[in-house]
């Protein structure tokens, strides 16, 4: 029996993989303040923020503001796991990728579209 967070890890790996292929192939916003911004302005095509994000209000707005612009999220589990996929020496809360380059298909397949 798979436990569920074997189940949460593998999901968390594939926007790991999705953010850092985007990085490398497309373009990704980094920070609260960009990813608010890349979703207000509807050029976010995947969001993900993080579970440890201290104090959680600075995230709080992220799953609203995704379901109300149909953007999809997700809560990964730590902001150094999203900081390394996102290629930075320090961790981030959140990431938005805003090009998807050579992650699509695999984006597609994370959001089971």
């Amino acid at each position: 029996m798979i436990l569920l967070e074997q189940v949460i890890r593998m999901e968390a790996d594939k926007i790991f993989e999705a953010i850092e292929v985007a990085k490398t192939t497309g373009k990704i916003k980094k920070g609260t303040n960009e990813v608010t911004k890349a979703i207000e302005r509807g050029n976010a095509k995947l969001v993900a923020y993080a579970k440890d994000a201290q104090p959680p209000e600075i995230t709080m707005h992220l799953p609203l503001l995704c379901k109300e612009k149909g953007v999809p999220c997700f809560e990964v589990p730590t902001k150094e796991e999203l900081g390394a996929a996102a290629g930075l020496e320090v961790a981030t809360v959140s990431v938005a990728i805003i090009k998807e380059g050579e992650s699509k298909t695999l984006i597609k397949t994370i959001t089971g579209d």
